[in-house]
C-alpha cells in the first residue's frame, strides 16, 4: 500500500458508504486498520458497507461533515470523501456541493489537527476543466468556468485543494492531495448519470444508449481496484501532492457505449443526444508523478474491468427481480 511514512492504525473516511468509499473501508480493514466511516447519506447508502458492518474494526456513524465533525479517541488517518460526485448529483444539489467541499474541507482538516493525523483529500481531475493541455499533468492549473453549471464541483474541489494547502503550509498538517480521474466498478449507482452505469443500464434493459455530442469526446477510465491502491499509496506515503490518480486508457464515449453493447451482448442501438453545457472535450492523466512518487500504476485492464461491472450489474439486477416477485 505504498512507501509507509507513519504507522495508522485508526482511519476516519468521509463519504465512507458512497462509491469509492465503501471500497476504501474494505481495503483499509483488510490491511488492520479500524474505520470510522461518517456519512449522511446524501448520495452514499448503507447498503454499500452492509457487509462490512459486523465487522469489529468498523463503525458507521450518521454525520454531515458541514455541520460539525467530532471523533472520540485517536485517529492516525483521515480520507475526505465526502462530496456528490456525478453531474447528475451536484448539478441537484449545488449548495450542498460547495459545502462540502468548503465548510466539509475546513472541519475535517480540523480534526486531521487536532488528532496529528495524516490527510489525504480526493480531489479530481475535474479542477482540469476543459483543458487545453493533454494529457493533463499536475502542474497544469486548470480551464474552468466558475459561473457555469458544474462549477460548483469544480470550484469546490479547487478551493479545497486550496485549503488543504493552506493547513500543510500555515499550521504544518500532513496533508496529501489525489486527483482522481473517472473511476468505475461495483457499487456505481445505476441511476447517478454517469456513462459507465448508464450505458450498462440501457444495454441490460435493451433501451438505446444515449450518447452525448457526437461520442467524440474522451475520458480515461480507471477500476476501482487500481484507484484503491493509488489513493492508499498516497495515505501511507508522506507525499503533498497533487498526484494524478487515473488510467491512461482513454477512449471515446462512442467506442465506450459499442464496447458495453457487446460485453452485454445486448442488441440496443446508440441514440445522440444535446452535450451538456462544458463538458470537457478531452481527459487523460499524465501518471507520471504517481509512478515516481508512489510506485503506483493501473494494472487492471479496461476490458477486464467493465467485464467485471456488467456482470456485477447483472447479478443487481437479478436479485432485484427476484425481490419484485
Amino acid at each position: 500500500m505504498g512507501r509507509a511514512a507513519r504507522t495508522i492504525r485508526r482511519a476516519v473516511v468521509t463519504g465512507g458508504a458512497g462509491f469509492l468509499g465503501s471500497h476504501l473501508c474494505e481495503h483499509l480493514l483488510a490491511h488492520d486498520v479500524e474505520v470510522v466511516c461518517l456519512d449522511n447519506f446524501l448520495t452514499g447508502s448503507p447498503q454499500n458497507v452492509v457487509h462490512l458492518v459486523e465487522h469489529p474494526g468498523f463503525r458507521l456513524v450518521r454525520c454531515d461533515v458541514t455541520d460539525f465533525v467530532h471523533v472520540p479517541g485517536p485517529v492516525d488517518l483521515v480520507l475526505h470523501f465526502a462530496s456528490p460526485a456525478s453531474p447528475l448529483d451536484y448539478l441537484r444539489m449545488p449548495i450542498e456541493t460547495l459545502k462540502v467541499g468548503s465548510l466539509g474541507t475546513l472541519h475535517t482538516l480540523g480534526l486531521a489537527q487536532e488528532k496529528g493525523a495524516r490527510y489525504v483529500l480526493a480531489s479530481t481531475s475535474e479542477v482540469y476543466g476543459d483543458p487545453l493541455v493533454h494529457p493533463q499533468h499536475e502542474e497544469y492549473w486548470g480551464n474552468v468556468n466558475p459561473v457555469g453549471p458544474r462549477g460548483v464541483y469544480d470550484e469546490a474541489k479547487r478551493f479545497s485543494e486550496a485549503m488543504t494547502t493552506a493547513y500543510r503550509t500555515a499550521k504544518g498538517t500532513d496533508t496529501g492531495i489525489v486527483r482522481i480521474f473517472n473511476t468505475y466498478g461495483p457499487r456505481m449507482r445505476p441511476d447517478d448519470g454517469r456513462a459507465i452505469p448508464a450505458f450498462v443500464g440501457q444495454a441490460l434493459s435493451g433501451r438505446p444508449l444515449t450518447v452525448a455530442g457526437d461520442g467524440s469526446q474522451t475520458r480515461s477510465i480507471c477500476y476501482v481496484d487500481d484507484t484503491v491502491r493509488g489513493i492508499l499509496a498516497m495515505a501511507f506515503s508522506a507525499e503533498a501532492g497533487p498526484v494524478n490518480i487515473g488510467n491512461p486508457d482513454e477512449l471515446s464515449m462512442l467506442r465506450l457505449a459499442e464496447w458495453v453493447v457487446e460485453l452485454t451482448g445486448s442488441d440496443s442501438g446508440i441514440e445522440f443526444i444535446d452535450l451538456p453545457v462544458d463538458d470537457p472535450k478531452v481527459r487523460r492523466p499524465d501518471t507520471t508523478r504517481a509512478e515516481q512518487l508512489l510506485g503506483w500504476r493501473p494494472e487492471v485492464p479496461s476490458a477486464e474491468g467493465l467485464r467485471r461491472t456488467v456482470a456485477w450489474f447483472a447479478e443487481q439486477r437479478e436479485a432485484a427481480a427476484v425481490r419484485a416477485g
